[in-house]
């Protein structure tokens, strides 16, 4: 069975469509569950996941959406655990749409009996201008071009989750994760998925200032695990090529992490949205 796990936290206007591209899906070749876990919401994101049940029932796939009281990430992937059921886990955020072969896909190259994470091909996408500019930049750095992310969705069979306990209290969930794992067992399927990034400079900033504060706690609480991190540097020539190729993608980009490190912040657990 292959459990989906979505933490939700005042996701009414993106949950339904998540939800709804899950269950357009190709067929998965196994069992599947979904578990939204709507934490600390203020909203209709609880009641707008129950609402795409009978959608997911035609699938023969079950819905169980947890109502949690408390905001935290963390502890709705915890929650969401707990619940599960399937030997192979995924995890997904409530503003990702998938492409209808990745579940098969997914599940296809976990069935190993060696530790393994796998995630799809990732399309950043964005809507204004600064946004698709700094996208099309971010896509191109070599841990997102090369490397195998996992932004906002990865999977991991049984013998992966057996890596780490529980969920803890940080702010990079898939940092933490994908860590647990050396590059050779990180597999990166070609199916599809988009990933929306936060809209206008303020925000970018204040989510990449929220990305770097996670990568640094997890290097400070975890120091073990940096051993698997596989990010190439950019590099002088890597950036001249950049900003040749598309200079107005690499001055925002520039802009966004002059203005982080000229402006550092606390643990920030703020979204773009």
């Amino acid at each position: 069975m292959l459990s989906i796990i979505i933490p939700a936290s005042n996701e009414e206007r993106l949950i339904g469509p998540c939800l709804r591209a899950l269950a357009a899906s190709d067929p998965v070749g196994v069992p599947v569950e979904v578990i939204v876990v709507a934490n600390g919401c203020r909203d209709l994101t609880a009641g707008r996941a129950r609402a795409e049940g009978a959608l997911l029932a035609a699938r023969d796939w079950s819905l169980r959406v947890l109502d949690l009281p408390k905001g935290s990430k963390p502890a709705a992937l915890n929650a969401g655990d707990a619940a599960a059921a399937g030997k192979l886990r995924a995890y997904l955020d409530a503003d990702v749409t998938v492409s209808p072969a990745l579940l098969p896909q997914i599940a296809a190259v976990l069935d190993r009996s060696d530790p393994a994470y796998a995630s799809g091909t990732l399309r950043i996408t964005a809507k204004g201008a600064v946004s698709r500019a700094y996208a099309r930049l971010w896509a191109r750095v070599p841990f997102m071009a090369q490397g195998v992310p996992g932004c906002g969705f990865f999977a991991v069979n049984s013998q992966g989750r057996a890596l780490w306990d529980r969920f803890p209290d940080i702010i990079s969930d898939d940092t933490f994760v994908r860590l647990h794992f050396t590059p050779a067992q990180r597999i990166a399927v070609p199916a599809p998925y988009d990933w929306p990034i936060a809209e206008g400079l303020r925000r970018l900033i204040r989510v990449r200032r929220r990305q770097d504060a996670g990568v640094h706690e997890i290097a400070r609480t975890y120091p073990a695990l940096v051993a698997n991190e596989d990010k190439a540097p950019l590099g002088v020539r890597g950036a001249l090529r950049l900003a040749l190729s598309d200079p107005a993608g690499l001055a925002v980009y520039g802009t966004v992490g002059l203005a982080v490190r000229l402006t550092p912040g606390g643990r920030d657990w703020s979204r773009g949205r």
